[in-house]
C-alpha cells in the first residue's frame, strides 16, 4: 500500500489528529501518545496489510511498521498537520503514569531521534576493529583515523547530542541544553582535567572536574534542571527581554551546578548502577545469560527494553566495554531461527514470504517483523525462540563476552566484540552462543513449531457415528462469542466456532455434500447418520463473491473424514477486513436432546474430535 493510503488508515483508527497529543517513530513503531485511548481502533488496524502489529504499552498507542517506517511517519504527519515541535512528547491532562512508564518514555525520547546513527556508529567501531585485526589497517594510518573519527564522534560527545534531544523531551530549548552539553566536553574543562594538580574553585566552591565525554546520566538531569529554570524564567521575566535573559540565567546557573552538584551525583549514580550490575553478572554469568536471552523479546514486546539502554552505554562509559549487551544476542538469533523454521516448514505462500523477510530483517537486529508478523501470532515459534535464546544466552555468559562500543544486536556485533589485542576465546563463545540459538530455534520450530499439515496429518478416527472431528485447525470459540447475532444466538442450530489457523477445510466424518454455496465461502454436509453439518467460513464473508476460496469438491461427492473441501486464502480474507470465525453448526440439532463438544482446549487440531449429538 502506498505510505499516504496507510497513513490515513493509521490517522482515521487511532481517532484522528485531534486525539493525537504527542508522535514520535523509533526504528520500527510509530509511537503515539493519545488523548482518548479509547478512541483507537487498535483490532482494526491491525488488519491493514501496512501494518505489523498493534501495541498499548507505557502509555503509548504503538503501530509497528517495520523498516520503512520513517516514510509512513512522514506521511501520517505530513495528513494529519503535525510539525515536528508538535509531535515531541507531551503530557495527557489528567493522564496518570506509573514511574517505571514515565522513566522508559523519557528514555524512548532521548534516544530514538539517533538510534539508527548510534548503531552504525557502533557497526563501523566493530570494523575498523576487525580491519586492525586482520591487518588490513594501521591504527596510525589516515584512513583508520578518519573512519575513527566518524565512529567515535558521537560517542564522544553524547553530552551535545543528549542534550539536544532531553531539551526538547523536557520541554524546553534544545540549543540551550545542547550549549550545557558542550559545556561538559569543552576544551577548557578537558585541559583542566588533564592537569589534575591545583583544585580550582567557582565562587569559593572547589570544583570536581570529571570526564564527561561518553556519559549519559549527568546530562540528562542537568537538561530537566535546565528546562526547569527556563520555565520559571518565562513566568517571571517580561515578553521584551525574555529571548536573551532566560538563555543567560539557564548557562550561568545550570552549567555550573552541573560541575558542582548534578555531574559528581550522576556520576556517582552511574558508577553504582555500572559496579551494581557487574557484581549481579559476576555472580552467575551463565544465568543471567540465560535470564536475557529468554526475556529480552518479551521485554521488547512491552517497550521495556528501552530501560536497558542507558546501563548499557553507562557501561561502557565506566569500564569501556559492556558484558550485557552481548547477552541479547542469542535472543535476537532465536526468533530469526524460529522465523526459519517456519519458513523451511510451511506451505502457505504468504506466511513464507513473511517469514523470509522477516529472518532477513532479524539478522540486522530488527525483529519486530519475527515477532509480530510471524512467531507471536504462531505462539510456539516465539516460545521456541526464547527458549532457544535462553541456551544461547548461557553460553555467551559463560564465555564473558564483552562489546567496545554501543549498538543494535545484531550479526556485525561479533565485530564490535573484538578486544584490542584480537579475536579470543570470548567472541568464539559468543559465535556459538547465537548459532546454537539459531539453530535451536530453527529446529523445534520446524518439528513442532505450526499446526501440522492437513493433507499429511493422521486424522482421527471416529468413535461414534455421532461424533463431528474439526474440519480446521485454529482457536475454539464458543457459539455465542461470535461476531454475528445470527450465528450467537443458536436460529441456526448448534455448535461451535474455529478462528482458523490455515487456510483449509477438511472432511469431519462419514458423508456427502448436501450442499455448496455459489460464493464457496459455506459448504453444508450429511453425515451417513443422518447429522446436516454447515461450515461457514468468516463472517459477512459472502460479499467477497467467492474470491479468496476454492473448492475441491461438489454436490453429490462422497466424503470420508480427511478429504479436502475448500480451500482459502487467510490472509487476503482479514486483509480485506473481514472477521474469519467459522461457525460449525448442526443444521438439524432441534432433531437431538444435545449437541456437546468434545474438547475444552482452547485450540484443535483438523481431524481431532470436535462435536457431537446425543439422541
Amino acid at each position: 500500500m502506498g505510505y499516504q493510503e496507510v497513513a490515513r488508515d493509521i490517522l482515521t483508527h487511532v481517532g484522528g489528529r485531534e486525539n493525537i497529543a504527542s508522535l514520535v517513530h523509533c526504528a520500527t513503531r510509530l509511537r503515539f501518545k493519545l488523548k482518548d485511548q479509547k478512541k483507537a481502533a487498535a483490532e482494526a488496524l491491525k488488519k491493514n496489510p501496512g501494518v505489523i502489529m498493534v501495541v498499548e504499552s507505557g502509555g503509548q498507542f504503538q503501530v509497528v511498521i517495520g523498516n520503512h517506517v520513517h516514510d509512513v511517519y512522514n506521511a501520517v504527519c505530513a495528513e494529519a498537520g503535525i510539525t515536528e515541535d508538535m509531535a515531541q512528547q507531551e503530557q495527557v491532562p489528567g493522564e496518570k503514569v506509573s514511574l517505571l512508564s514515565r522513566l522508559i518514555d523519557i528514555v524512548s525520547a532521548v534516544f530514538t531521534p539517533f538510534i539508527g546513527v548510534m548503531a552504525a556508529s557502533g557497526i563501523l567501531k566493530g570494523l575498523l576493529a576487525m580491519a586492525v585485526v586482520f591487518g588490513w589497517l594501521a591504527t596510525d594510518s589516515g584512513t583508520y583515523k578518519l573512519w575513527f573519527a566518524a565512529s567515535d564522534a558521537l560517542f564522544y560527545f553524547f553530552p551535545l547530542v543528549l542534550g539536544y534531544t532531553a531539551g526538547k523531551k523536557f520541554g524546553g530549548n534544545p540549543f540551550i541544553t545542547m550549549a550545557i552539553g558542550g559545556a561538559l566536553t569543552h576544551p577548557v574543562v578537558m585541559q583542566a582535567l588533564d592537569a589534575g594538580a591545583a583544585t580550582e574553585y567557582f565562587l569559593g566552591i572547589p570544583i570536581t572536574f570529571i570526564n564527561y565525554s561518553s556519559s549519559v546520566i549527568p546530562i540528562i538531569f542537568a537538561a530537566w534542571v535546565s528546562c526547569w529554570v527556563e520555565k520559571q524564567g518565562n513566568k517571571l521575566l517580561p515578553s521584551a527581554v525574555r529571548n536573551f535573559f532566560t538563555p543567560l540565567f539557564c548557562l550561568a546557573i545550570t552549567v555550573p551546578l552541573t560541575f558542582l552538584l548534578i555531574g559528581p551525583a550522576a556520576t556517582w549514580l552511574s558508577q553504582m548502577l555500572a559496579h551494581g550490575y557487574q557484581a549481579i553478572y559476576a555472580f552467575a554469568p551463565w544465568l543471567a545469560g540465560a535470564v536475557m536471552g529468554a526475556i529480552w523479546q518479551v521485554c521488547v514486546i512491552f517497550g521495556l527494553h528501552w530501560g536497558m539502554v542507558p546501563l548499557m552505554i553507562n557501561n561502557l562509559s565506566v569500564f569501556g566495554h559492556d558484558t550485557l549487551l552481548p547477552l541479547l544476542l542469542p535472543a535476537i538469533m532465536g526468533q530469526v531461527g524460529a522465523c526459519l523454521g517456519v519458513f523451511l516448514q510451511t506451505r502457505d505462500t504468504r506466511l513464507k514470504m513473511l517469514a523470509g523477510s522477516a529472518v532477513s530483517a532479524g539478522i540486522f537486529g530488527i525483529t519486530e517483523p519475527a515477532v509480530y508478523g510471524v512467531t507471536l501470532p504462531n505462539r510456539r515459534p516465539f516460545i521456541f525462540g526464547c527458549v532457544a535464546g535462553a541456551f544461547g544466552g548461557a553460553i555467551v555468559g559463560l564465555s564473558q563476552s564483552n562489546v567496545y562500543s554501543f549498538g543494535f544486536a545484531n550479526i556485525f556485533t561479533i565485530a564490535q566484540m573484538i578486544p584490542p589485542g584480537g579475536i579470543d576465546a570470548s567472541v568464539w563463545g559468543a559465535v556459538i552462543g547465537m548459532f546454537v540459538a539459531l539453530v535451536l530455534a530453527c529446529g523445534l520450530t520446524y518439528i513442532a513449531g505450526l499446526p501440522r499439515s492437513e493433507t499429511t496429518q493422521k486424522v482421527a478416527t471416529s468413535t461414534s457415528e455421532n461424533d463431528i472431528l474439526a474440519p480446521m485447525s485454529g482457536t475454539v470459540l464458543a457459539m455465542d462469542q461470535v461476531p454475528d447475532s445470527t450465528f450467537a444466538s443458536g436460529l441456526l442450530g448448534e455448535g461451535a466456532a474455529i478462528i482458523p489457523l490455515t487456510g483449509k477445510v477438511i472432511a469431519p466424518f462419514y458423508g456427502e455434500v448436501a450442499s455448496l454455496f455459489q460464493t464457496r465461502h459455506a459448504i453444508g454436509l450429511l453425515s451417513n447418520s443422518g447429522i446436516e453439518v454447515l461450515i461457514h467460513i468468516g463472517i459477512d464473508t459472502v460479499k467477497l463473491n467467492g474470491q479468496h476460496f476454492t473448492t475441491h469438491v461438489k454436490v453429490g461427492d462422497k466424503i470420508k473424514p480427511g478429504d479436502l473441501l475448500i480451500e482459502f486464502d487467510r490472509q487476503a480474507i482479514l486483509d480485506a477486513g473481514y472477521d474469519l470465525a467459522t461457525p460449525v453448526i448442526i443444521s438439524n440439532s432441534d432433531e437431538y436432546t444435545a449437541v456437546t463438544r468434545l474438547t475444552n482446549n482452547h485450540s484443535i487440531d483438523s481431524g481431532m474430535p470436535f462435536l457431537t449429538v446425543q439422541h
